[in-house]
This record gives structure tokens, sequence and C-alpha cells, in this order.
């Protein structure tokens, strides 16, 4: 079966379409941009991160939304979900085209300035390179997470993020280096303060020694930090778990949210992101 022939009949979606069929049948997730290079906005059921993170993030693709949802995650290469009425309808307002570059196995370092790119030249294996509107994307094959300002003028992106698709760029693609992985490893996650609300106390208390309530903490950070994939989904349920166990009855404190939060973010979570998954628990619960 040919492009042509998966192209809906009708006004036609563009040649963004045609490029995320190319794109897919290199076995590249792929999604669709709105202006500002900005995903299609998540679904009411979604908006917000509403629904916990709970549509599969192990297979990108696999929300079930009616729509182009939770960006990166969205992001497929299933011909039949790029081709649905749904995704065509996006497709015919779409600005551009994005990819997942985790999910095609590969890294991009995104240099959004000369300078940046005068480091790259002076530091990094030449590899494919993208010409951008404000610099180049260098390309290498390999994943590892991905981190923005990683130093002035340079974003990398890779697992649980998206690019946009360009072009396919000139030169051979060279490994990841692993200049390229210290990036993220010299820079960790900031951890901060993060205001969200602990659960009304009144409810019956199972703790009848503080070592109960420590070790649920200490294993739900052990779970989050022995995350290898589905992080964002990880976090949620463990979050989940632990208001289910240990916030009904007031005992639970901001100094035991924070360490779960802390190592939420040492895994590459953004503030918003535990804030809403914290939240998003505690609608749940009935808290």
């Amino acid at each position: 079966m040919t492009q042509s022939t998966l192209i809906p009949r009708g006004p036609k979606p563009g040649a963004h379409l045609r490029t995320a069929l190319s794109l897919a049948a290199a076995d590249t997730p792929v999604l669709p941009l709105r202006a500002g290079k900005i995903p299609f906005g998540n679904c009411p059921p979604c908006h917000n991160n509403a629904c916990g993170g709970r549509p599969n993030m192990k297979v990108p693709g696999s929300c079930l939304c009616p729509r182009p949802c939770h960006a990166w995650a969205a992001a497929t290469h299933d011909l039949a979900v790029i081709t649905s009425p749904a995704w065509v309808a996006a497709w015919r307002q779409a600005e551009g085209v994005a990819y997942h570059p985790g999910g095609a196995g590969l890294t991009v370092v995104d240099l959004d300035n000369s300078d940046a790119i005068t480091w790259a030249h002076r530091t990094l294996p030449l590899t494919q390179t993208v010409s951008t509107t404000r610099g180049e994307h260098w390309i290498y094959r390999g994943t590892m997470q991905s981190a923005n300002a990683v130093r002035p003028g340079v974003d990398i992106k890779s697992t649980m993020s998206y690019a946009r698709w360009v072009s396919p760029g000139t030169g051979t693609m060279a490994d990841l280096p692993h200049t390229v992985r210290a990036l993220v490893a010299s820079k960790p996650s900031p951890v901060r303060p993060i205001t969200a609300p602990l659960p009304a106390a009144g409810g019956e208390c199972r703790h009848r020694t503080p070592v109960f309530l420590e070790r649920g903490i200490a294993m739900a950070e052990q779970q989050i930090t022995a995350a290898t994939t589905a992080v964002h989904a990880t976090v949620y349920r463990t979050f989940l778990a632990v208001l289910a166990t240990h916030g009904r009855c007031g005992c639970l404190t901001n100094a035991h949210m924070q360490r779960l939060f802390a190592a939420a973010q040492t895994k590459g979570e953004s503030e918003r992101h535990c804030s809403d998954a914290w939240g998003n628990a505690l609608t749940r619960l009935g808290m």
C-alpha cells in the first residue's frame, strides 16, 4: 500500500501528513504541531493532566483520547492512528510535524544560536545535522534523558520529549557520545520546594509506630528512583499508593511530600508534573 492510498479522500490534509507517513514508514513516531511548535492541546479529559497520566506511556500513541494528546507520548508510527479521522483533522490545521526522538532510538542536541554551534564543532563528534530557524539539530544514534539548558543555548531532546521535523539534514549519523550524556549527568534536575496540598486529617490512624510511615515513604522513593520507563505514570501511581495508605490520618507531613517530589525530580519530572500528579491523586481518592 502506498502513502497516497493511505491519505483519506476529501479536503487534503496537506504536506504535513505526507511527511508524517514517510517518517512513520521508517519507524519514527510522529505527531502534529500547531502554531508556535506546540502539540495540539490536550483534550478536555486530560487537560492539565487531569487523567493522572494513566494512558500507557510505555506505548507511544496508546492514548485513547479522541485527538492527539499528551505531547510526546501521543507520537506514533501506527499508520491507522496517523490517518484516523481525528488525526487527519489535526493534520489539516497543523503548522508542522514533530517526532519523538527517544521513540526512534535517537537523541537531538538542539543548538539555538551561533555560539552553541561553535561549541558543538569544538566539542562533539560530527553527525547528521539539520539547519533550524535559529541554529542546528545534531542528531545521534542512541537515547538518554532529555534536559533543557544543559549549557547556554543547548537543549537535549530524546526520551519523554519531542522535536520539530525540519528536513533529513546532511552528514552521517554517529553514535551518541559520552560527552552529550555527561551534559545531563553534570546538571541534575534542581529540587526546589513545591507548594501542594496535604490531605485533610481526620481518618483512623494506622501508624502505631513511626517506622510504618517511614518504611512506606522509603519504599515509594525507591520505586520512583528505580523507574526506567513510564516515569510520569510511575510517579502518579506511587503518589496515589502513598496517599491511599498514609494520607487519611494527618501523619503525612510536608517533609514526607518533599521527599517524594525530590525523588521524582531527580528522574526528570518538572515541578508542575509533581504538583499535578499529587493533586490528581488527592482528587481520585476524594481527599
